[in-house]
């Protein structure tokens, strides 16, 4: 099985099935043996194709008879790969997409309909591959429609209302700028460990092994790889506890919570600890960090995090928090009630903030999907604003741009607990403005 090939069944299940991109391919991958470029390959197609299917159908709207969503399944996903490959995928050569997506067609069974597969990438080679190269919103010029949030929809393959939502936040210019952002690979950045290492050690040490870095100025500890390959574990340093990695956003939420040495932390969605782990870092692993989590396999994740860097502050407790929230008379978690300086609530959510790295998440959410979230997120900080003594700090985060999520949460909250006061501002961190996953954050502390 090549690269196309292997792409091609994980679409299939991605469809049909309604699975994850990211479990799908990672299984395959798995009983693969493609050599790294075809990995690479097969990685780029998958997420690629996931990620931008409402603008190759659209694609497929111009330069076919018959629209996108009446070819047969099979058909329609091979001239995506096809597509993909012309439009996105310059180091290929349009002969050969064109002819891999002819002979996969052929593979599949559908030989009849080769002549289809080939009149119709040959037709985008003809019309669109010249001198200057045209960009896509060129190319999609006479089919997108009048209306301009279904426009940015189709150009940027993005669900119109989350396309609207961004508009009525932001306008039509940043919500373009937006879509674009969230359609780049993702950063990847790593968190110094000072217990472990500094940041010219790791700096120097990446540097050595042929992996350009820079440090990302507004964060202490915090280094971003401009180019990166391979497995995570094999980087210098990874194996000694020097690092971890954390996305720049992510980062800033400790930074926000600025735990202190000695005190008593409970991180209350802890799995698989990045913040946790922070936490304990920040506070010079001196004083007692809880991480909680409502499974035994996730926490596990977050003690092998643990063990690598090297701290021993941090104590892990399977707590299904939203079981607590719903009983009359909760029993009292480890730790007691009202014993915490401060608490995390980093609450499960749409991830609407870091949709480049989760290709169909733009698909898989819906409005219906965030009402459901935001009542599970209000019981959330319910429970968790519990265990903060008087005077302690509570930071709600969440890794999505939706205000129901999130200023809403917060209204409620707060209606709802008059000894409690917003700390400041919120923490709004929008992608496109500061090159980093969307996050929102928000002190309160209470007063009695």
């Amino acid at each position: 099985m090549d690269a196309r090939r292997l792409a091609l069944l994980a679409l299939q299940k991605i469809e049909r099935q309604k699975a994850y991109a990211d479990q799908v391919l990672g299984h395959l991958l798995q009983g693969s043996n493609l050599i790294p470029a075809e990995r690479h390959l097969a990685t780029e197609l998958v997420y690629g194709i996931t990620r931008r299917r409402r603008s190759l159908d659209a694609l497929l709207e111009r330069f076919s008879r018959r629209p996108a969503h009446k070819q047969p399944p099979d058909l329609r996903l091979i001239l995506h790969i096809g597509l993909y490959q012309l439009v996105f995928l310059d180091q290929i050569p349009a002969s050969a997409a064109i002819h891999s997506s002819v002979e996969l067609a052929r593979q599949m069974g559908l030989g009849s309909l080769t002549g289809v597969v080939n009149g119709i990438l040959r037709a985008y080679q003809r019309q669109v591959l010249t001198e200057p190269r045209k960009d896509l919103l060129q190319v999609l010029e006479n089919v997108l429609p009048a209306d301009p949030i279904q426009a940015l929809g189709v150009l940027h393959s993005f669900p119109d209302w989350l396309v609207n939502l961004w508009w009525e936040q932001l306008g039509p210019v940043e919500t373009q700028q937006l879509c674009a952002w969230f359609n780049q690979p993702p950063h990847l950045d790593l968190r110094v460990n000072p217990l472990r290492a500094d940041e010219e050690k790791v700096a120097k040490a990446l540097a050595a092994a042929g992996i350009p870095n820079r440090r990302l100025a507004d964060l202490p500890r915090a280094l971003r790889l401009d180019q990166h390959g391979g497995e995570i574990s094999r980087l210098p340093g990874f194996a000694e506890g020097w690092w971890t990695v954390q996305d720049a956003s992510a980062q800033q939420v400790v930074h926000y919570l600025n735990p202190q040495p000695g005190e008593r932390v409970i991180d209350c969605c802890a799995a698989p600890g990045g913040k946790t782990t922070h936490i304990a870092e920040q506070m010079q692993d001196q004083g007692e960090v809880w991480g909680l989590d409502r499974y035994a396999h996730r926490l596990r994740r977050l003690e092998e995090n643990v063990a690598r860097l090297g701290l021993t502050s941090i104590r892990s407790q399977v707590i299904d928090v939203l079981t607590l929230a719903a009983a009359a008379n909760p029993p009292a978690p480890l730790p007691d009630w009202k014993s915490a300086d401060r608490v995390l609530v980093d609450a499960p959510c749409s991830g609407l903030g870091t949709l480049h790295r989760h290709a169909d998440a733009r698909w898989r959410q819906s409005p219906a999907e965030i009402a459901r979230l935001a009542q599970l997120q209000a019981q959330l900080l319910d429970i968790a604003s519990r265990w903060v003594k008087p005077g302690g700090v509570l930071v709600y985060a969440t890794c999505t741009l939706h205000p129901a999520e999130n200023e809403q949460v917060i209204a409620a909250f707060l209606q709802a607990h008059p000894h409690w006061r917003a700390e400041g501002d919120p923490l709004r961190i929008w992608p496109h403005r500061q090159d980093r996953d969307g996050f929102f954050c928000q002190r309160l502390r209470r007063h009695k």
